[in-house]
């Protein structure tokens, strides 16, 4: 599955946002941390079975045994963090064939400190600078639109200008004196022969001068790196993914003189990245994630998955009206294979998204992926059986069957609209610790509305329904890099529509909308009928 394609997807997946309000609705009575098999549900948090993936929002990925004791045993001792830097750089050298390699707070961190690198050159006075980039030689980046992504507000945080480009020819134009870098998203879009080829690039920076920032997050480690053949300057992993490091931790690969400046961007040295520490027990676990994984069978890894999925596929094809799909994985990105579970969603009155609900709100809790409707109107979920363990198929088989074996009542038609909302509405948010204040403009036919959102910095299109008193609008705050959804779900009352905001990723808020009171202005328009004598 592509990175990209999950990064979509992310809006409409129930454990990629904020389901649950900020008080979980499984919340117990709180009482003292109690270590061992029941830590999280001592302080009232359930935990997941993970038929995602390795999405940071639910743990990433679980830490191989190799990796916490490399951590424990790091967290014993004191140790001067240059001389451990360079050790572990060394080590990850010889370990990967690269010339250097370094730990960073998480493969984001990683890619704000090459940033840093890039335009300081390892100059301490530069450093300090950041994100003031006045007087700087080197204060652009240039991204290829295909790599454009919520991840590169890392390199954005240095206060580099992002030169986004559409085509190869932009980008060799794009490149000048002031180019500190060109980042790629690994994927089909920077593979041999594509559009925005790797090698092709590297072909035209590497004469310039121009380092090359790939981030690979969530691929398989290659050895030798792939990337690096391809003509990549530097390539960042996410240590909690595939590698099964520490989940705060990333990987850097690459040029020895940039991995150096990058490290001194960043804790124990001040600058722009001590917030983006990283500790000895991460550094450590990280060499022991790349240690292990030179040494791992990895087929006897897919063999396993390849179980799991089989033995949950023969047991949900018990059930009449269910078809199960493999599909193998492609490609370094998220390799892991799934398992789609499909059916007519009017023989189960249920769809994907909805068993996918019913199974993130009760116990035991299961994340899975879902599709409300392919080309042939089916429905669908799909398990991933990359994070999936020992006696999770039996468990997840269970619920899947529970779920779909029970009578479900068919969708009621939309109440008739008790109200017409027809008009311009002063919508009062409230976040957390701030208030902001939206406009609705609303044209109302029937049972569904649209019109528009103003935001607080953008115009958007909304559309809606009005069910009986119940009104859910949907808009979307949308950029090249980022997309924040609003769907807005409220009771009708007079002149006036209150209630919450999904707003994906980020925490649920608060609403009031009142009916914007205008009197009308009534006044004649004189239209001169010669040129004017003043300015």
């Amino acid at each position: 599955m592509k990175r990209r394609d999950i990064i979509k997807g992310l809006t409409i997946l129930p454990f990629t946002g904020s389901f649950l309000s900020a008080e979980s609705v499984f919340a117990a009575p709180r009482g003292p941390l109690v270590a061992g098999p029941n830590i999280y549900e001592s302080i009232g948090v359930d935990p997941v079975i993970n038929c995602m993936g390795t999405y940071t929002i639910i743990g990433g990925s679980l830490e191989r045994p190799e990796v916490v004791a490399a951590m424990h045993a790091a967290s014993g001792f004191f140790v001067q963090y240059d001389e451990l830097a360079f050790g572990v750089g060394r080590r990850l050298a010889e370990l990967t064939g690269a010339e250097w390699g370094m730990v960073s707070a998480g493969c984001a961190a990683g890619m704000k400190h090459v940033t840093a690198a890039c335009i300081t050159g390892g100059n301490p006075e530069k450093l300090i600078r950041i994100p003031d980039l006045a007087g700087f030689d080197k204060t652009e980046v240039v991204i290829p639109i295909s790599s454009r992504n919520v991840y590169d507000h890392a390199i954005r945080n240095i206060g580099v200008s992002i030169i986004t480009v559409d085509t190869m020819e932009e980008l060799e134009k794009a490149l000048n004196p002031r180019t500190a870098m060109i980042y790629l998203m690994a994927g089909s879009e920077t593979s041999p022969g594509q559009k925005f080829a790797l090698e092709t690039i590297a072909g035209i920076a590497g004469p310039k001068g121009i380092p090359i920032l790939v981030d690979a997050a969530a691929e398989d480690l290659t050895i030798p790196n792939i990337h690096l053949k391809q003509g990549a300057t530097i390539v960042a992993y996410s240590g909690g993914k595939a590698l099964c490091g520490p989940q705060c931790a990333g990987l850097l690969l690459g040029r020895k003189d940039l991995l150096m400046s990058a490290w001194q961007a960043g804790a124990p040295h001040h600058g722009p990245g001590r917030d983006n520490k990283v500790g000895k027990e991460e550094i450590m676990g990280m060499l022991a994630a790349v240690e292990s994984w030179v040494t791992r069978d990895h087929v006897e890894k897919m063999n396993t998955w390849h179980t799991y999925l089989e033995n949950v596929s023969k047991r949900v094809l018990n059930v009449n009206g269910l078809k199960t799909r493999f599909i193998e994985p492609e490609g370094l990105n998220n390799r892991s294979p799934l398992l789609t579970i499909t059916w007519n969603p009017d023989q189960f009155n249920i769809s994907g998204p909805e068993v996918a609900e019913q199974l993130a709100a009760n116990k035991p809790r299961i994340a899975v992926h879902s599709n409300l409707s392919d080309e042939s109107g089916n429905t669908s979920i799909s398990v991933c059986a990359g994070q999936m363990q020992p006696g999770n198929d039996k468990v997840v088989a269970d619920r899947i069957v529970e779920v779909l074996s029970q009578q479900h009542t068919k969708q009621k038609e939309m109440s008739p609209p008790s109200v017409n909302i027809t008009g311009r509405w002063d919508v009062d948010i409230e976040f957390y610790s701030s208030k902001s204040r939206h406009t609705f403009f609303i044209e109302q036919d029937g049972n569904w509305i649209k019109g528009s959102h103003n935001g607080d910095f953008s115009l958007r299109d909304m559309v809606g329904t009005v069910d009986g008193d119940q009104v859910k609008i949907s808009s979307s705050d949308r950029h090249i890099a980022d997309n924040i959804p609003y769907i807005f779900s409220g009771t009708v009352s007079g002149d006036s529509i209150s209630g919450q905001i999904y707003m994906g990723e980020y925490i649920n808020a608060r609403f009031k909308a009142m009916r914007h009171d205008q009197k009308a202005v009534r006044r004649t328009i004189k239209y001169p009928t010669s040129r004017p004598f003043s300015s």
